[in-house]
């Protein structure tokens, strides 16, 4: 059956209300792809999934074979795919940011697919579950999950006048609740200095400020460098 115009449109407004809700999730967070990638792709995806049942409907007596009405919407999901690679990051610390915005970019087309395709009570719902699984589930296992949930980490150069003291002041890391890893420890200005880095994990309830103040304290700690992740 040929959908019809205004059942068109009603699905292209639904891909359009959900692509927004998306969009502003990931606008909010200053995230690279936002409300007006999400838009396109939903909208897109919508009309295109459209266009794929109706030409094969509308074509198929020209050929002898049957076509697949989601033959075109298929190609959607590899394309959208090259999209979100380009938004997956390494950055200088070697973190990889990004995975999430491009599975919502995914997401958003996935949903557009969808609402093309007529199901936009099951796109409905399935945007509902993707922003309580993006934005709600993670806050509530931050209080009935693992201690590790409930830390941050910090990118953190630490130089040392002395360098017996190396493991004296990891030791007071320890004392102070702060879990260090990733060590490395390297010798500046011809070995008089010792450059300690690390990745440090400290509550996220903590300042950055009230942490690099609290790392100064410690004797014969010259100077702090401090990022965070």
């Amino acid at each position: 059956m040929i959908i019809q115009p205004n059942t068109f449109i009603f699905n292209l407004g639904v891909a359009t209300i959900l692509s927004i809700i998306i969009g502003l999730e990931r606008q909010l967070k200053k995230k690279p792809l936002g409300l007006k990638t999400c838009l396109v792709i939903g909208i897109v995806s919508c009309l295109l999934t459209t266009v794929s049942i109706e030409a094969s409907e509308k074509f198929a007596e020209q050929y002898v074979r049957p076509m697949d009405p989601l033959r075109l919407a298929a190609q959607i999901v590899s394309g959208i795919g090259f999209l979100g690679a380009g938004v997956i990051l390494r950055r200088n610390n070697d973190m990889i940011s990004g995975l999430t915005t491009a599975a919502m970019v995914w997401g958003a087309g996935g949903i557009g697919i969808a609402c093309g395709a007529g199901f936009w009570f099951e796109a409905i719902i399935a945007t509902l579950l993707l922003i309580v699984s993006v934005e709600l589930i993670p806050f509530i296992f931050k209080f009935i999950g693992p201690k590790s949930l409930r830390e941050r980490e910090l990118k953190v150069k630490i130089i040392v006048d002395e360098e017996e003291k190396l493991t004296d002041i990891l030791k007071e890391l320890k004392l102070k609740k702060m879990k260090a890893r990733k060590v490395r420890v390297k010798d500046i200005q011809n070995g008089e200095l010792q450059q300690l880095e690390l990745i440090l994990l400290v509550n996220e309830n903590l300042y950055v400020t009230d942490v690099y103040y609290s790392l100064k304290q410690i004797d014969h700690v010259i100077n702090v460098e401090m990022e965070s992740l």
